[in-house]
């Protein structure tokens, strides 16, 4: 066997390990999340920023329908409430004359899953996130931006937490 050969099927043998070792730990392609219910009643107003966005991800999860009137409130399986939704900014940092240098951005979602008749199948529960975010006079519109995809980015991790919460529920 000559040099070429050899290092081709040491090469081969070093891939196929690697598959089969990535196999034997339980990897897999991330899949469609699965729900056990069909219906959910989302207590959120319909112009909240995080109401969109978690209309958008039940309805992209192509296995939900979300009802909207009030009305069908007792024909959902279950139902969402979002009791608060808190967005804060603390400064966490001042230079020596008083001028605001480093900030703090919070937001806080509580909310519960319960079936319409008041089943809590997901007790209440806090999400916290918070960024940091310093802070210059003479950048202050883009900080301002910067805020606001800070906040946007810390809203869709709450929402895919709350997504993986709801995932969970196995039983009404």
């Amino acid at each position: 066997m000559n040099r070429r050969s050899l290092l081709r099927h040491l090469a081969l043998a070093l891939s196929s390990s690697g598959a089969l070792a990535l196999s034997g730990c339980g990897f897999g392609l991330r899949q469609p999340q699965r729900f056990a219910f069909k219906t959910v009643y989302l207590t959120l107003p319909a112009n909240s920023a995080l109401g969109v966005e978690m209309r958008r991800y039940l309805l992209g999860s192509g296995q939900l329908v979300i009802l909207k009137d009030a009305a069908d409130l007792f024909k959902a399986d279950v139902v969402l409430d979002v009791f608060s939704e808190l967005r804060e900014r603390v400064v966490v940092g001042m230079n020596a004359s008083g001028q605001v240098r480093d900030q703090q951005l919070r937001l806080r979602i509580k909310f519960r899953l319960r079936t319409p008749a008041g089943k809590n199948l997901i007790q209440d529960v806090e999400i916290f996130q918070q960024r940091d975010l310093s802070f210059t006079e003479t950048a202050a519109l883009s900080k301002e931006i910067e805020e606001a995809s800070l906040y946007r980015e810390m809203q869709t991790d709450i929402v895919q937490q709350i997504m993986r919460r709801l995932g969970a529920v196995r039983e009404l």
